[in-house]
């Protein structure tokens, strides 16, 4: 997507409307008028209730991981390795059920390319977990405590010489480099580059060739699919980019959990000054990859500040105060934060329903939240979604699906600003429930 040449002189509401217009009005190639007007009508509904307005219908956008794989009698490893299947089921999936958004195409990601750059940040189907199975994170301290410094400093040169040799085995050699920033004159040249002679530095080189080359068959292979999807059933993407809440970037998958735990009372200053560092960068991570897709929805998936990680005192001075700067640098710059609400937000409410970030302006999708209470306090700044629970998905009838969805929908969608969908990624949903949440959708939500 190209931006106009007066970007930096728009506010933010019209770059909103710049960017809606473009998804709205995406140049894609579709197989009739009829499958054109069908997506140009399934944008405007998230147009609408993003905006807090009644949609025609309210849109039915469930996040889905291995779900239409295991529909099909198919494993997770084949989801992640043959890229056939990937493309086949995903298609038939959203034929068969017709969402109103493609689910998360990110998720079913590639066996490939991690088994090339050694990834050890987490296991998956075949390499450390059973074939059938989502891929699992290995809880550790990637970061140490005593690297504060050294990531405030200096981001970039942190997480490629330190961060990335540790969760890649083919990324070791990183470390014997020197940063990018030496290359400031000419008599520094030569000695920067002479690392690059290094044998392990030259296999490290071919191997993320390698890995450049995997990467480009499994995208090539996930926009194949995605693309079939909008141009021949009218569906769009729900999402175009994605970041992350700063608390959640140093807790995931750094210091991991523990480790910022005790981080917040050993060396409390560093940790608000390491989250005051990312914020930038997770507003660029955003901006980067919508520009490219003309999508402007940011998922925003959001762990560590749930009830029961951290008491709301913490929430508030700690995880809060970043992940809203990082919230409204997004929407200046006329993005939707569309965040994915894992676990229960009960306690957060009246924190994140916060009168500084523009109303109609984002998306929270909760998971177990008491939906009622998240329409009185956040859906009359925002728009809500979710929560349908995934046990239901699994192991409930058809009947209790609808009952869930009516009773859902009464609660939520009446005044428009409700999105319907899961309340986690789906992997797993008995095929009958999982269709009949569909069609209460469809029933219900065209009569509220």
């Amino acid at each position: 997507m190209t931006l106009p040449d007066n970007w930096n002189e728009l506010t933010s509401e019209a770059r909103l409307e710049f960017r809606l217009d473009a998804w709205q009005n995406a140049p894609i190639e579709f197989a009739s008028p009829q499958v054109a007007q069908a997506y140009r009508d399934r944008v405007q509904l998230y147009r609408d209730v993003i905006a807090l307005k009644k949609p025609a219908t309210v849109p039915i956008a469930p996040w889905i991981g291995l779900l239409p794989f295991r529909y099909y009698g198919h494993t997770a490893k084949q989801a992640y390795y043959d890229y056939e299947i990937l493309k086949d089921d995903w298609y038939r999936f959203h034929e068969e059920t017709m969402p109103d958004g493609i689910g998360l195409t990110l998720g079913i990601v590639p066996g490939k390319l991690f088994e090339i750059l050694d990834y050890h940040l987490y296991d998956w189907p075949g390499h450390g977990t059973p074939d059938d199975t989502s891929y699992q994170y290995n809880e550790k301290e990637w970061m140490k405590a005593d690297e504060y410094t050294a990531l405030i400093q200096d981001p970039g040169s942190y997480w490629q010489r330190t961060y990335l040799p540790r969760v890649f085995g083919a990324l070791e050699p990183f470390a014997q480099l020197s940063p990018w920033t030496d290359l400031v004159e000419i008599p520094f040249t030569a000695p920067f580059f002479a690392g690059f002679a290094a044998p392990p530095v030259k296999e490290m080189l071919k191997k993320l060739a390698e890995a450049g080359d995997a990467a480009m068959e499994w995208l090539q292979a996930s926009m194949a699919a995605d693309g079939r999807i909008m141009a021949t059933l009218g569906i769009p993407q729900t999402a175009g980019g994605s970041s992350k809440a700063p608390y959640d970037i140093l807790g995931d998958t750094m210091r991991g959990t523990r480790g910022l735990m005790l981080d917040k009372f050993r060396q409390p200053d560093n940790v608000k000054t390491a989250m005051e560092r990312l914020v930038p960068l997770a507003v660029d991570w955003a901006v980067r990859s919508n520009n490219v897709t003309g999508n402007p929805i940011v998922f925003i998936p959001i762990h560590k500040g749930a009830d029961g990680f951290m008491s709301d005192a913490d929430f508030r001075e700690l995880y809060w105060p970043t992940f809203k700067a990082v919230l409204l640098g997004l929407i200046e710059q006329g993005l939707v934060p569309w965040v994915f609400v894992e676990g229960s937000y009960n306690e957060r409410l009246e924190v994140i329903a916060d009168e500084e970030i523009p109303a109609g302006r984002m998306v929270w999708m909760f998971d177990a939240t008491d939906m009622e209470r998240a329409k009185a306090i956040v859906g009359s700044r925002q728009c809500i979604g979710g929560n349908v629970p995934a046990a239901l998905f699994a192991m409930g009838t058809p009947e209790e699906m609808d009952a869930y969805v009516k009773d859902l929908l009464g609660k939520t969608a009446k005044n428009g600003g409700f999105i319907l969908s899961s309340g986690i990624v789906l992997d797993e949903a008995d095929p009958t429930v999982y269709r009949a949440f569909i069609d209460a959708g469809r029933r219900y939500g065209a009569e509220i």
